[in-house]
């Protein structure tokens, strides 16, 4: 072992195995004391940050655990590690493009201090961290990245230029719709978002189902962070069983694991995140309606609130649903689709169990809540011809 490993050793050994902030001290002064150690440092971080790959985490996981747990310095630093790794690792890296291109922006130190102390502090408490990371049910390959026999790929963003197209056109409409201040424009764009989504699952559906390879649900992970995350979770159950998709809640990691087909996949994500957009703004409206007629509201306000948004707009979601006609022969497709979801969330999830919204207490934000979600913009997919 040379000697820069045996002080890298030393300084794990005191810091990363020990939780408390003596041994912590002792491993950046260790690391501190040498300059000769920084390669062989980031080298295990890379080494950490495959790991974390190999037990089940994302970029996007890894990123949005640390920004919770730690602070933007050890995101910067935990950006830099992935980008490196990646490079090492073509197969995922390609894959991932979207998540990293996502991150902090890489800078040529992004994460040292103002000494080779606090530097060596933020790379061990991040190394704490990605050390003490559990295995998490492992995402497949989507049906996208995954070639079928005889050059084919299955139908979804990387199988050509129409599919991206059609979602650059929904997230512009859905964009526009949270940002108008006029009802009635809201309305028409979301309505017509809502008409493209249809479009696009069913054209999804149908192409798998003259591919020569059978089509398989993909899964993903959707961030679901304080505060009033119980009701977010909720919100995002409501939106993914509208689109033909199963989500389960990992509270204490604060995300979501969705299953289901690509198309479905991109729908939930876009609807949700509108959605909450649209609750935001409706619950500052209401708010400050309450302080304007002398009634101070409270954290109990804005649980009730989004608890009852989310209950609503599932009730709208699942009767828009149910209104929804398909033909005759689209129907064993789409039976064979959901038998899939459901095959692929309960192979990921054997034991799961409900829990009850808690803190829901506010007879003011519940009614207030219950009316933004009647306003809020959820329309019935169109009839299928």
């Amino acid at each position: 072992m040379t000697s820069t490993a045996s002080t890298v050793e030393r300084a794990f050994r005191a810091a990363l195995y020990d939780d408390t902030d003596a041994g912590l001290d002792t491993g950046a002064s260790l690391l501190a004391a040498d300059p000769a150690v920084d390669p062989e440092l980031a080298l295990r971080g890379e080494e950490f940050v495959a790991t974390a790959w190999q037990r089940g985490w994302q970029p996007a996981d890894v990123v949005r655990l640390v920004r919770r747990e730690l602070d933007e310095t050890h995101v910067r630093l935990a950006a830099g590690l992935i980008r490196a790794q990646a490079g090492r690792d073509r197969p995922r890296g390609h894959r991932w493009a979207a998540q990293l291109d996502a991150l902090t922006e890489q800078t040529t130190d992004p994460a040292r201090g103002s000494d080779r102390f606090s530097h060596a502090t933020v790379v061990l408490e991040l190394y704490r961290l990605l050390l003490r990371l559990p295995a998490l049910e492992p995402l497949e390959d989507s049906p996208r990245s995954r070639p079928r026999p005889g050059g084919e790929v299955s139908p979804g963003r990387d199988a050509g230029s129409g599919a991206s197209r059609m979602l650059t056109r929904i997230r512009a409409l859905l964009a526009k719709a949270e940002a108008t201040g006029y009802p009635e424009e809201a309305e028409a764009l979301t309505a017509k978002a809502q008409e493209l989504m249809a479009r696009h699952s069913v054209d999804e559906a149908l192409l798998a189902a003259a591919a020569s390879a059978p089509d398989v649900p993909g899964a993903c992970r959707v961030g679901v962070e304080p505060p009033y995350e119980q009701a977010k979770a909720v919100l995002l159950d409501a939106v993914a069983r509208a689109n033909h998709c199963r989500a389960v809640w990992n509270e204490p990691l604060a995300f979501s694991t969705v299953v289901g087909f690509e198309a479905d996949l991109e729908a939930v994500e876009l609807l949700h995140t509108s959605l909450l957009v649209q609750a935001t703004h409706a619950m500052a409206r209401a708010e400050a309606a309450q302080r304007a007629g002398g009634r101070k509201r409270t954290k109990t306000f804005r649980q009730s609130f989004l608890a009852a948004y989310a209950h609503r707009v599932g009730d709208r979601l699942a009767a828009a649903a149910a209104e929804t006609q398909v033909t005759q022969d689209l129907l064993p497709v789409l039976a064979t689709r959901a038998a899939a979801v459901t095959d692929r969330t309960e192979r990921m999830f054997p034991d799961t169990t409900t829990s009850r919204l808690r803190g829901v207490n506010d007879a003011a934000g519940w009614t207030e809540g219950a009316r933004a979600a009647d306003e809020a913009q959820v329309r019935a997919r169109p009839r299928l011809p």
